[in-house]
């Protein structure tokens, strides 16, 4: 197999590496929508005024993605989201910008109102990855089909592998393996309050040994157990370089 033939997502998928356990555990995150093109480092290779970038820059233990509509569909106005994890998932705020450079003046904390329905923030970041364009724009396809204001494309959230990859708000449930087939269904089921588990790789802003347990949970296994995390195989993780890096797995140990 050529380098131009790789794809990680079926190089994983083949393996049937785990996904419990993968999803990001960051805490805070801001989307700010931005329909140009997107480099490889997302925000900083972007056509974002360079005052905006160093303001983001600043912000302390925020994750930023940027975010556009499927089609490259702009506005009116820049949408920003604002995610703060909370104890069920995250607590979501938003607000509409007239231009993006208003954000250096944006208070997070007053400036922005509570949001209320679902979204389903897909990655498509193909300069990335290449399979995150390949497997995430169809996916982002099927379901702008059906809830065209709730889905978004947006920048890396880690895990180039388990394209397609898609985290949704509020509940923090980050899947992966998706398809146009698939997708749709499964976030029938985040938004009826469920978790298609055999497509989680676990809830965001937790660690990953959070993760872990509460899928086994969710799949009908006891509460009472010690998951431990542990050193997994070397695989090439990504179709956008060469790198062969360590993985982590996690085992599940009866109490």
């Amino acid at each position: 197999m050529t380098d131009e033939d790789f794809r990680c997502s079926a190089s994983s998928r083949d393996d049937a590496e785990p996904l419990a356990g993968t999803a990001p555990t960051d805490t805070s995150f801001l989307f700010v929508e931005h329909s140009g093109s997107w480099g490889r480092q997302a925000l900083s290779e972007s056509r974002v005024p360079e005052a905006v970038k160093e303001h983001l820059d600043r912000l302390p233990s925020l994750r930023v993605q940027l975010i556009r509509r499927h089609g490259g569909d702009a506005g009116p106005g820049v949408r920003i989201f604002h995610a703060v994890a909370s104890e069920g998932g995250f607590s979501v705020t938003t607000t509409v910008l007239a231009t993006i450079d208003d954000i250096v003046s944006l208070d997070l904390e007053r400036d922005l109102t509570p949001h209320e329905r679902g979204l389903w923030f897909v990655c498509t970041n193909g300069r990335r990855d290449r399979c995150c364009a390949e497997v995430g724009r169809p996916v982002t396809a099927a379901l702008t089909n059906r809830w065209p204001e709730e889905t978004w494309e947006t920048t890396h959230l880690g895990g180039h592998r388990f394209s397609g990859t898609l985290l949704a708000l509020p509940s923090g449930h980050t899947l992966g393996r998706l398809s146009a087939a698939n997708c749709v269904e499964a976030c029938h089921e985040i938004e009826r309050g469920g978790v298609p588990v055999e497509l989680s790789r676990g809830r965001a802003g937790r660690s990953g040994i959070e993760q872990v347990r509460e899928l086994h949970i969710l799949a009908g296994g006891r509460p009472d157990v010690e998951v431990v995390e542990i050193r997994g195989p070397e695989r090439r993780q990504s179709c956008g370089d060469l790198l062969v890096k360590g993985t982590t797995r996690f085992e599940i140990h009866a109490g």
